[in-house]
């Protein structure tokens, strides 16, 4: 029986895959900043105004999804300026290097890496630091992610992943299907162990590559 949706990973470093949901819902995650020059006709859009036509002047304060951010972004026109959300300021920054597990990562935001990663399109001086820090985290909750979901079979796991953001979460559904797939073939409750299809996509990539 085939699947009615088959899910589609989401994209990797600056760039989306808009057939991704977690990519889509994403983008629609908000980022501070501030109108570089007038922007007609915004107002409404950005519930600022009560009407389609209004304006939002320059200077004004803004929320602003990432998606419609990334496409007002010009270094050169200032339109809109971006400012860093709190959590990947150098405060956070500094409660991360300290100890990344303590953090509820989706309370402070779901998509924290991936939307940590996509705040690199943006000129900010404290990129470096930025990516050193989730990547960093990555590094420093995975192994726990990894060790939990191999020994929490069969037991709710519910509080357990409630602190993780959505890459993590679906890592951690991973290492359960594995370990699940694991023991229904070696209980002879399977008849062959197949690749996961992360491996699967990484040769298809592989082999396209080579024919190019």
């Amino acid at each position: 029986m085939c699947e009615a949706y088959f899910p589609v990973g989401p994209g990797l470093g600056l760039e989306e895959n808009f057939l991704s949901l977690d990519d889509i819902l994403m983008s629609q995650e908000k980022l501070p900043g501030r109108a570089g020059s007038a922007l007609p006709r915004l107002a409404f859009a950005l519930g600022q105004g009560a009407g389609t036509g209004d304006s939002i002047p320059e200077g004004s304060k803004l929320e602003v999804p990432l998606w419609l951010a990334k496409g007002l972004h010009d270094s050169k026109r200032r339109i809109i300026s971006v400012e860093l959300p709190k959590i990947y300021k150098e405060a956070w920054r500094t409660v991360f290097s300290a100890d990344a597990n303590v953090v509820d990562l989706h309370k402070m935001g779901p998509y924290y890496y991936g939307f940590g990663s996509q705040l690199l399109n943006f000129d900010n001086p404290e990129n470096p630091e930025i990516a050193q820090t989730i990547l960093q985290t990555f590094i420093s909750r995975f192994r726990r992610i990894m060790d939990s979901s191999q020994n929490a079979y069969n037991e709710d796991t519910s509080a357990l992943v409630a602190r993780l953001d959505e890459l993590e979460r679906a890592l951690f559904r991973a290492g359960q299907k594995g370990l699940n797939d694991f023991q229904c073939w070696e209980k002879g409750q399977a008849s062959q162990i197949t690749a996961s299809s992360l491996v699967q996509n990484y040769g298809k990539r592989k082999f396209t590559d080579m024919d190019g």
